[in-house]
């Protein structure tokens, strides 16, 4: 193991371990659980089933499994169902441990599915995408889509560890690498200029790049701290809400798409930049600080523009439908400066559709 961090939420703290090759540490885990009469169990899907073989066979060869057909569209309330009935039917009680092993989609349907059963049982994070390691498998943050809207159904639900095997990467398509960019980018830009600049001076990063460890180990820092500080995002500003830097353009994008155009953090590419436009059209940032950020998403092959262009009413209408809404108002987030981000209420409609226009919906 190269790095050890940790979240820091009092009696329900948790480590995250980074490094490559981390099957022994998982190993060990699942004995010392085994030994003190823990039930264990397996959730993953399909894909990582397939290019994991070797992972999942050395670390859960006998661990009961219930796997989730692959793909965001799948993250619904139908095989939410069956996960319980699996469990339920496999006789597991409170004392069980669920390992979720996966993406971001595989970590937020598994981590809801703990959160749910028996009301509340623990699990492990073991992300096989680099968007699930450097976001959604730290912070607790777990649910199910509806067709209205992403994430409308969850819970928070603290994993009790996070292990980060590097290794994994090593079969994940560079498409689905360079949108974990978008994520690492993101940190950067909400908290941490110099990370960010950092970012720019480097040649590309990939699944074997040395700085890796590194990159992922200070952005998992900047989440945790944020989520140390606002488990539950219920400051009236500023707080956890940050991390949505370019998520609610983000989601609406995938929504109105019906999560087949864009992987996670490509929709997240777009919104950061739309994002950025709503920062300058607000007098916050200005363009050269917005094209720096375009030109650190495309170095990794991410889209800044929407193609083929989408409706601005659609996107208007599905930002409506925000988890992050209250009482009858969205906040955005927005850019003081690069590495500095703040949450606006109030935001005219009209500035909403010029960034919109800007990313190229119509």
């Amino acid at each position: 193991m190269d790095r050890q961090l940790q979240v820091e939420l009092g009696s329900r703290s948790y480590p995250i371990c980074i490094g490559r090759d981390l099957h022994v540490e998982i190993q060990s885990r699942i004995s010392e659980l085994r030994a003190r009469n823990r039930p264990i169990a397996l959730i993953t899907d399909s894909e990582v089933a397939r290019c994991q073989e070797p992972f999942l066979n050395a670390c859960f060869r006998d661990v009961p499994r219930w796997e989730l057909p692959a793909g965001e569209v799948n993250k619904n309330l139908h095989p939410f169902i069956e996960a319980l009935e699996f469990l339920a039917q496999q006789g597991f009680d409170r004392s069980t441990v669920l390992f979720a092993v996966g993406g971001g989609v595989v970590g937020d349907f598994a981590g809801f599915v703990a959160a749910s059963f028996m009301r509340g049982i623990e699990f492990v994070q073991v992300p096989t995408t680099l968007l699930a390691m450097v976001d959604s498998s730290v912070g607790g943050k777990t649910g199910v889509n509806l067709k209205a809207g992403k994430n409308l159904v969850g819970a928070f639900h603290q994993p009790s560890a996070v292990y980060i095997d590097l290794c994994r990467l090593e079969t994940l398509p560079v498409r689905q690498f360079n949108a974990g960019m978008a994520e690492i980018i993101k940190a950067g830009l909400l908290a941490d200029r110099e990370f960010f600049e950092q970012l720019e001076s480097m040649d590309r990063l990939h699944a074997s790049s040395p700085e890796l460890v590194s990159v992922i180990a200070r952005s998992c820092e900047i989440k945790a701290q944020v989520v140390a500080s606002d488990e539950r995002e219920s400051a009236s500003s500023g707080g956890r809400a940050l991390l949505n830097l370019g998520h609610t353009f983000g989601h609406a994008i995938e929504q109105v798409t019906q999560y087949r155009s864009y992987l996670h953090g490509e929709a997240i590419a777009i919104g950061m930049r739309m994002a950025c436009e709503l920062s300058e059209h607000l007098n916050l940032i200005t363009t050269a600080d917005t094209q720096r950020v375009i030109g650190l998403l495309q170095r990794y092959e991410l889209p800044v523009c929407l193609e083929p262009s989408l409706s601005i009413d659609a996107l208007m209408t599905a930002m409506g439908r925000d988890k992050k809404k209250r009482e009858g108002s969205l906040k955005y987030v927005v850019l003081k400066q690069l590495g500095n981000a703040a949450t606006q209420a109030d935001v005219d409609a009209t500035l909403i559709e010029r960034a919109l226009q800007k990313g190229g919906a119509i």
